[in-house]
């Protein structure tokens, strides 16, 4: 298993921490299931052209500005 750090804003934190706590998970555990379930369901977005103005924007933080 790979390990790295994530940082994340506080109120995202806390929605994570209180859903863990609901669905009785560690919030690591918590955290790769909202992953799974994520990843496997369909995306609404699939079929339309990149560019288009109803493709969702990101949430949260900056573009990756890592170099190529």
């Amino acid at each position: 298993m790979i390990r790295f750090s994530l940082r994340t804003p506080a109120d995202l934190h806390e929605q994570v921490t209180a859903r863990a706590a609901a669905d009785r998970r560690s919030l690591n555990s918590e955290i790769l299931h909202l992953l799974e379930v994520a990843l496997t369901a369909p995306r609404p977005d699939a079929g339309l052209p990149s560019g288009d103005p109803a493709s969702p924007a990101p949430l949260r933080g900056k573009p990756d500005s890592s170099p190529a």
